[in-house]
């Protein structure tokens, strides 16, 4: 089943999650005031940091610092992707990870992406979960996580991907460029291996929520 994001003033994302439905709002900007983080003033990712921190999708690194321009781990992009989805809640099976035991933070967040198919770790029984994420790494899971109709094209507006000469790759660039997720580093580049801020991750998973064209798809 699908369901269509409506937005009208604050945004409501809903999520079926096969009887469970999970809604994340996210309030009017004057809510901006209230946050507790003194390093984003004045950052490109403000507003988005914000609104996922009022709609419980992002955390901070401290108390007051959400440290924007700090890199991303593969454990933390888990767990927010499953907060904006709202099945941070759900169990799933052991996804049998050397390097994620079961005290491990992230622990539920990766099971739960492993279940549904979003990571599958290094191929060598570890995931990573204190390793970076790379531009094109978080492509491939938000098309993934949200279940985003997948581009067709057989080359982007970037050089850099087109010269990579991976069809996979470049298919879920392509879909964030489609559903307005992202516009490349510059006109003609994505940068596929550069490390993915904090801060660019907040703002991919806000455009991701707010697109009017999304459609978050059931997952089960």
């Amino acid at each position: 089943m699908r369901v269509k994001v409506s937005f009208m003033g604050a945004i409501s994302v809903i999520v079926l999650l096969s009887i469970t439905i999970a809604f994340i709002s996210f309030g009017p900007k004057k809510a901006e005031a209230q946050t507790p983080f003194k390093d984003i003033k004045g950052s490109n990712h403000y507003h988005a940091i914000v609104a996922l921190y009022d709609a419980k999708v992002i955390t901070g690194r401290t108390a007051t610092e959400y440290k924007p321009n700090l890199t991303v781990t593969r454990g933390e992009t888990a767990q927010f992707i499953v907060n904006a989805l709202g099945i941070n809640n759900n169990t799933s099976k052991n996804p049998g990870y050397s390097d994620v035991p079961t005290t491990n933070p992230y622990y539920n967040a990766i099971a739960i992406l492993t279940e549904k198919g979003v990571v599958s770790g290094y191929g060598n029984g570890k995931y990573g979960p204190n390793d970076s994420l790379t531009r094109s790494q978080v492509a491939t899971m938000l098309t993934k996580a949200f279940e985003l109709n997948v581009s067709t094209v057989s080359k982007t507006q970037f050089t850099d991907i087109n010269n990579l000469k991976d069809p996979i790759i470049l298919s879920y660039v392509q879909t964030l460029v489609d559903y307005g997720i992202t516009v490349g580093t510059t006109k003609t580049t994505f940068s596929p291996s550069m490390k993915l801020t904090r801060g660019h991750l907040a703002t991919f998973l806000y455009r991701a929520i707010e697109n009017n064209s999304l459609e978050v798809i059931s997952v089960e």
